[in-house]
């Protein structure tokens, strides 16, 4: 719990002698018109403690990637997975979003003894899970993951700002905003956009 004479949430402390390796799970991409869903899976190494772990959404770019690569090289193991834009149009985007993370765990090289996912739901695992609220702030391992999902989400939108420039991926990377919204009433759709999300939907009624 946060100390009463601070605002900054502390980072919980888990014990492995208990539960065994710890596992933490994030996402990033629900809500873009466009791309995957991508979730990640960490779990840290104790011995080699990686300073500036927080929620990626309070990180700037820059430290974004050099975390990433710090994530990458220190810690026991991780894996990044994705979720298809046709998988999101046709199961949804939380059942898209919990196949993301399923498929993160799974593709762990250890197994963990307990997986702990940002948020309020679980995926279906064959391990013990818990769901946290703002787990991104509040452990490290959410956090972790939560960095690598969102410098492969992003990586990802250059990649597709590359193959269509018309939309600018590189800037506001799928999200709603009123140049991509535009750029849609302009160009129709792409391959990668989400058709089963109302604002796509409702760009293409004139095509």
């Amino acid at each position: 719990m946060p100390s009463k004479k601070s605002s900054v949430p502390e980072q919980l402390g888990l014990s492995f002698d208990v539960i065994g390796l710890i596992a933490g799970v994030d996402e990033a991409g629900r809500g873009p018109l466009a791309g995957p869903v991508v979730a990640a899976a960490v779990i840290l190494d104790e011995l080699k403690p990686i300073r500036g772990l927080k929620d990626s959404k309070l990180l700037t770019p820059a430290t974004r990637d050099r975390l990433y690569d710090e994530i990458r090289a220190k810690a026991l193991c991780c894996s990044v997975a994705e979720a298809s834009v046709e998988e999101i149009d046709t199961l949804n985007i939380l059942h898209a979003t919990m196949l993301a993370m399923k498929r993160a765990v799974e593709g762990l090289r250890l197994k963990p003894g307990k997986v702990l996912v940002d948020g309020n739901r679980l995926p279906v695992l064959r391990v013990a899970a818990e769901a946290i609220v703002k787990g991104d702030v509040k452990v490290k391992a959410i956090s972790a993951a939560s960095i690598l999902a969102k410098v492969h989400r992003d990586r990802l939108c250059l990649a597709l700002h590359e193959e269509h420039p018309q939309y600018g991926f590189d800037g506001h990377k799928g999200y709603a905003t009123a140049e991509h919204l535009a750029a849609l009433k302009a160009h129709g759709a792409c391959v990668h956009h989400r058709r089963s999300f109302a604002p796509v939907r409702d760009a293409l009624e004139g095509f």
